[in-house]
């Protein structure tokens, strides 16, 4: 292992991952729907946005601790849920789960996700963990699944309501995407320059989806599988299906995929406990706006009926920073917890938190604040927010 203190910024976990994954999953997580406009914007929209730097200020004592509904955190981020971890590293949702638990923050765990739920809870000694939902067709699948997760100690259900149909996503399709790799000509090669990904994968028989095979009706295979989460995704997705989630739930609950001022109320008014402003990092409806311009509006909307988290686009300390400034009570983070998954397994992901954690303690002491629970949008330069 090398010395990760020479690692100083998630683009250096990011040039590193992109060398060390399979071409096609390393594009999977790093890609966008169609033109990627939108998942250009989350990141470039953070950047517009400046920093008033104050001086003279008694700099001591700082904390980063807050809180995301009623969990202590050490800093207002939680690791995203993303599909595929496990094949950016071998066993990479459990890697990313024993990473949050030792920095203090949470860890979601996808439906999507190639460990399973009893995975995360078996190699974490049952530490309290999140899980996001997506609604399938297949009810009883859904009703066992939530039950699977009541029983691995998940804390809080996050449901994503921004798939009800898969976005076009070019790079996928021209990668054609499968976990495992297909065994193509063009595969092989790209896998011969990836020793380190191989032995990891040669090491674990975690290679499929753990939340699903074995576990849907009619899923016995892999081509099973991959012909039955292409049918089973529910366009008829509706907020009547978020009351019966709730109610069959019956914990915290976190709806996921928020953009539209209308569509937060009607999530405050669902008995919710946070929403999170998200446009799927991109890869949904390319041509929406980046989530950090959202954010605003939504707050201001709902601000005091729920908490208000957002993701996308956060690259660093700063952008944390940025949106807690704007109104958000949490953040959460998917490439940047990828970039370092792919680049160094669970150290890769230590050190793109400790990065992240870093960045955000002093861009605060800079601005003028000790407290992150003191910061608002005070510490923005007028006109560029």
């Amino acid at each position: 292992m090398p010395d990760l203190s020479k690692i100083t910024c998630i683009e250096d976990l990011r040039a590193i991952a992109k060398r060390r994954v399979p071409k096609m999953f390393y594009d999977y997580a790093d890609s966008g729907a169609w033109t990627e406009s939108t998942y250009r914007a989350n990141e470039s929209d953070f950047q517009k946005i400046k920093l008033r730097q104050r001086v003279a200020v008694n700099m001591e004592g700082r904390s980063t601790r807050s809180t995301m509904i009623g969990q202590e955190v050490a800093m207002p981020v939680a690791i995203a849920p993303t599909g595929l971890t496990g094949m950016q590293h071998a066993d990479g949702e459990i890697l990313g789960a024993r990473a949050a638990k030792a920095f203090g923050i949470p860890f979601t765990l996808s439906t999507m996700s190639i460990c399973s739920l009893e995975d995360i809870a078996e190699n974490t000694g049952r530490h309290p963990f999140w899980f996001q939902l997506y609604v399938m067709k297949d009810r009883d699948f859904i009703e066992r699944l939530i039950e699977r997760a009541r029983a691995a100690n998940v804390s809080a259900l996050q449901l994503t309501l921004d798939l009800q149909i898969l976005g076009q996503r070019h790079k996928d399709i021209k990668n054609g995407l499968s976990t495992p790799p297909k065994p193509t000509i063009a595969n092989m090669i790209n896998l011969a320059t990836k020793p380190h990904w191989c032995l990891g994968m040669l090491g674990t028989k975690r290679r499929t989806f753990g939340n699903i095979a074995g576990h849907a009706k009619g899923v016995k295979d892999l081509s099973s599988l991959s012909s039955w989460t292409a049918e089973q995704f529910d366009p008829a997705l509706s907020w009547a299906d978020v009351e019966w989630i709730k109610k069959r739930w019956g914990g915290k609950l976190i709806l996921k995929g928020i953009m539209d001022e209308e569509d937060a109320r009607l999530a405050a008014n669902s008995g919710a406990d946070a929403l999170i402003v998200s446009n799927h990092g991109g890869r949904q409806l390319d041509g929406a706006p980046s989530s950090i311009s959202a954010l605003p509006a939504i707050v201001d909307a709902v601000g005091s009926n729920i908490e208000v988290w957002m993701d996308g686009g956060i690259r660093s300390g700063q952008d944390v920073l940025k949106a807690r400034a704007l109104g958000a009570r949490g953040t959460l983070i998917g490439r940047s917890f990828l970039y370092g998954l792919g680049a160094y397994g669970q150290a890769g992901v230590t050190r793109a938190l400790q990065i992240i954690h870093k960045e955000l303690d002093i861009t605060m002491a800079f601005c003028g604040h000790t407290n992150i629970e003191n910061v608002d949008s005070g510490i923005l330069l007028p006109g560029t927010f």
